[in-house]
């Protein structure tokens, strides 16, 4: 009895997220990173970014929770218009440079590949001079119950 009511109240509390508050992409987030992320031609999900120095762990240097942030809301957004309702079950980041803060840079994801139960997916996030400053590898999970998640 007991887990159920814990499985109901853990169901209410994914669906009752809104989109719209997401810490990385929701508009009415104030505390949020509010990306704007659009399909490109190649079928990928992009969005441009310049952090802000309150995201930094180091001076000039921007966290690394945050870039894997990014990276994992990239991939998300990709699974998303792909039409699964699925969340990440597993991610993986490699640092290749330091992320300054202030500076612009680009956020991609995409589909490796995809089958009814999982996807995975990457990321990538480049300067403006077209360097690779992360790279993000993840899996994503279909959930059990697809009415537990709103798009």
């Amino acid at each position: 009895m007991l887990q159920e009511m814990a499985g109901n109240e853990q169901k209410a509390r994914i669906g009752a997220r809104s989109q719209s508050s997401c810490f990385a992409c929701g508009p009415d987030n104030s505390r949020g990173l509010r990306l704007h992320f659009q399909r490109n031609e190649d079928g990928e999900m992009a969005a441009e970014w310049i952090p802000e120095s309150e995201l930094e762990g180091f001076r000039g240097i921007v966290h690394g929770g945050i870039v894997s942030t990014v990276l994992d809301e990239a991939m998300s957004k990709v699974v998303a218009a792909s039409g699964a309702k699925a969340l990440t079950a597993e991610l993986r980041v490699r640092f290749r440079q330091q992320v300054p803060s202030g500076c612009i840079a680009q956020v991609r994801g995409w589909i490796d590949s995809q089958n009814k139960r999982m996807t995975k997916t990457e990321a990538v996030l480049v300067s403006s001079d077209g360097s690779e400053l992360a790279h993000a590898w993840a899996t994503f999970l279909a959930l059990k119950y697809p009415g537990d998640i709103q798009s």
